[in-house]
């Protein structure tokens, strides 16, 4: 297995880029985890270096059906509600580790090929073929491209998500805080109360 994975951080900002070099996706409410698979070994590890593995069981067992047997995967832990939203009291609770899913958005190793020198769209390729035949437990983060960025936001506030994540398609994976990645969020959302609490207290 590849070792020194560090996660990519998303740089705050109030407005959504613009331009055929950007791609979007919709900020799931959750916590970031790396997954690596390593032969029947699997890890879920948080941005804090945690190991969480033993918590969410169907992401595993998601990792342990793919016929690839080395990969790391970035994605967002979620437990999403009826109407396809991500609940975060529900995942924090602690009282639905079984139902939580992996949403991937990136991958940085496959078969031992460490891909994160490649640009996000050939990462994004790869990452598909991955999970083209994927059980439940795992799904690929969905994303737009180009100047409908600002629109997807405003979609995204009416449906009361979290925000949007704007990335540029011609970047390598970079460890640490990057420009490359950047997060708008709907400030009516439950989320951004949560960090003034953090900040009050």
């Amino acid at each position: 297995m590849l070792e020194g994975f560090d996660f990519c951080l998303p740089t705050k900002a109030t407005n959504v880029p613009s331009g055929p070099n950007w791609l979007h996706e919709v900020k799931y409410d959750g916590y970031r985890l790396r997954l690596e698979r390593d032969g029947d070994r699997v890890r879920l590890i948080t941005r804090g270096g945690y190991n969480w593995t033993q918590r969410y069981p169907w992401i595993v067992e998601a990792a342990l059906k793919n016929r690839h047997r080395q990969f790391v995967i970035d994605g967002e832990a979620v437990v999403l509600g009826v109407n396809g939203v991500a609940d975060f009291n529900a995942l924090h609770s602690r009282k639905h580790d079984h139902e939580v899913q992996l949403y991937a958005f990136d991958i940085m190793a496959l078969d031992g090929d460490d891909l994160r020198g490649l640009p996000l769209s050939m990462r994004k390729t790869n990452l598909d073929r991955l999970l083209a035949l994927r059980p439940d437990g795992i799904f690929v983060a969905p994303f737009e491209q180009g100047e409908i960025g600002s629109d997807l936001f405003r979609a995204a506030c009416r449906m009361g998500l979290e925000g949007l994540v704007s990335k540029r398609r011609d970047r390598p994976y970079r460890g640490g805080r990057s420009k490359d990645w950047v997060k708008v969020k709907n400030r009516t959302h439950p989320a951004t109360d949560r960090v003034m609490e953090t900040f009050r207290s």
